[in-house]
């Protein structure tokens, strides 16, 4: 006699790995590796800006990415913000608690808000709480967690078809390599980072495909010297 899926769970149906404490004491398959920095191209993030759709799921995952890619945060300090902490009309976030505790303010441009737009109309239909937060059933308006987060976006990538490892983190190397094509100085891509140490930065730098550095080399001027100047060096002394 067949049995079905669902007399197997346990009463509501719920599969044990939902539940709070089921992967206590094991280790994660990805805790301590480290990922070269491969940001996802600008095509890609659109892509799976598309595909994240109208709904109240959709636009909070769009809205999280459009944060995460125009400001640079990270996930938690993108998971933390709340409405008051966003100021349009200066183009800036407030990060109260980053890493270590510290307190920043960073700049987001006006295509990332439009992008937010949408939810923040939605979430005012919601309980008191965080920006980011829980859509429906009885915890709506409490915080979204990170893992949720994470998985979300690996989802809605996967439906896009982009097969690029497409995570938080790596949506903020995206944000620091568009700074450094637009010229913004080492120093500003650091702050706006919140990095204490620029070695880190300069970290995040290096997903700077192959072939950009070649074509950019490529392109260099040659060397130019003054007509008057002549050809000829003066004798070395």
């Amino acid at each position: 006699m067949s049995v079905s899926t669902s007399s197997k769970l346990p009463s509501g149906g719920r599969s044990p790995a939902a539940a709070r404490g089921y992967r206590a004491g094991r280790s994660s398959r990805t805790r301590g590796r480290r990922y070269p920095p491969d940001p996802p191209r600008v095509e890609e993030i659109i892509a799976v800006m598309r595909c994240c759709g109208d709904g109240l799921y959709g636009l909070r995952a769009r809205g999280l990415i459009a944060v995460l890619w125009r400001s640079g945060l990270r996930v938690q300090e993108a998971l933390d913000l709340t409405e008051l902490d966003l100021d349009r009309r200066r183009g800036s976030l407030l990060v109260r608690r980053g890493k270590g505790g510290r307190r920043r303010e960073v700049g987001m441009d006006d295509w990332g808000f439009a992008q937010l737009e949408p939810w923040l109309r939605a979430r005012e239909q919601m309980p008191v709480g965080p920006l980011f937060c829980v859509v429906n059933g009885r915890s709506c308006g409490r915080p979204w967690r990170a893992s949720a987060a994470r998985v979300t976006l690996h989802r809605q990538a996967a439906r896009a078809g982009v097969w690029r490892r497409f995570v938080p983190h790596q949506l903020r190397h995206a944000h620091a390599l568009e700074l450094l094509r637009e010229g913004v100085p080492l120093n500003v891509i650091q702050r706006q980072l919140g990095h204490r140490n620029r070695g880190v930065t300069s970290i995040y730098l290096q997903g700077i495909d192959l072939d950009e550095i070649i074509e950019t080399v490529h392109a260099c001027r040659p060397p130019m010297i003054s007509a008057s100047a002549g050809l000829l060096l003066p004798p070395p002394r």
